[in-house]
């Protein structure tokens, strides 16, 4: 099995979606409780925000490990890996 670049911080990216998974049973509750919509909206951007920086954590590994080492070994692999992390940055800049 491939070792991805997240690899040696497994465990910490497993207890940081925990932690974002709680965020999102808390808005269920809030939903669920008739919490005011203001804060329901507050708890929302940060969930939102927990999510960008996992995802940019995740992003910053894979061009540091994945794309890194397919520059190193050059060809299409390196092509391909480089167009993948173009597309993800797309990706989250967009959304």
């Amino acid at each position: 099995m491939a070792a991805y670049g997240y690899h040696d911080n497994k465990r910490q990216h497993l207890n940081r979606l925990r932690r974002i998974e709680g965020q999102v049973r808390g808005l269920q509750r809030m939903v669920e409780d008739d919490a005011y919509c203001i804060d329901i909206l507050t708890q929302t951007s940060a969930v939102t925000k927990a999510l960008q920086s996992f995802a940019l954590s995740l992003l910053e590994e894979h061009l540091h490990h994945c794309v890194a080492s397919a520059l190193a070994n050059g060809g299409s692999e390196a092509e391909t890996k480089v167009r993948e992390a173009s597309e993800a940055i797309a990706r989250l800049v967009r959304s």
